[in-house]
């Protein structure tokens, strides 16, 4: 995601397809549980190449297929780290999701006078591949069972569960029909209670 021509190609196989773009959901992201002190330059650079670099450059090229309809929904997927939950995988993860809170906001103002909404989702704790690889990485360092640490990480949720994929995919659609034409510029957490921000 953070290549330029695979992104350029990525639109054009979109367009040729589907002959319009009309909803973009930016969801790619990479971290890697860390402590700040541990973190290098190459995660730096890996993080933010595809966290910030390749959002960045997502919007941009859709918004390009948008523009000249005057019409279209970009939704950034940002995380509750970008906006200080102590919880994080790592301080370059929050960072990069900071960014694109920040991108979302700048981005809906500028891109507002074509008709395009831009909008950001800030998940919490979610089930996905990446997640449960962190929560067994805690486990292996805190010499506990992963059982134990998904109970310990579940307790934290006021909730008391984990979003599903679904529980995020909810608000995409959500922001992406006509119901939502007067939202731009938001950043909505999907966290079970965890930050109010």
């Amino acid at each position: 995601m953070g290549d330029l021509g695979a992104i350029d190609r990525m639109v054009e196989r979109a367009v040729a397809a589907f002959g319009r773009i009309d909803i973009l959901v930016n969801n790619a992201g990479v971290t890697r549980r860390a402590y700040i002190m541990d973190l290098t330059e190459a995660d730096w650079d890996r993080i933010m190449r595809v966290n910030a670099k390749g959002v960045f450059f997502c919007l941009q090229r859709v918004a390009r297929e948008m523009i000249p309809r005057r019409s279209g929904s970009i939704i950034n997927i940002a995380s509750i780290a970008g906006k200080g939950y102590a919880g994080t995988s790592n301080a370059i993860y929050a960072a990069s999701k900071g960014s694109v809170i920040s991108l979302t906001r700048t981005a809906s103002q500028q891109l507002a006078r074509h008709n395009i909404n831009v909008n950001a989702i800030c998940p919490g704790t979610t089930v996905t591949a990446l997640s449960e690889a962190n929560v067994a990485m805690r486990a292996r360092d805190e010499g506990v069972s992963v059982e134990e640490m998904t109970k310990r990480r579940n307790a934290a949720i006021p909730l008391g569960r984990p979003n599903d994929p679904e529980d995020v995919a909810g608000l995409a659609v959500f922001l992406a029909s006509p119901r939502a034409r007067n939202i731009t510029g938001q950043s909505l957490n999907v966290d079970g209670g965890l930050i109010f921000d």
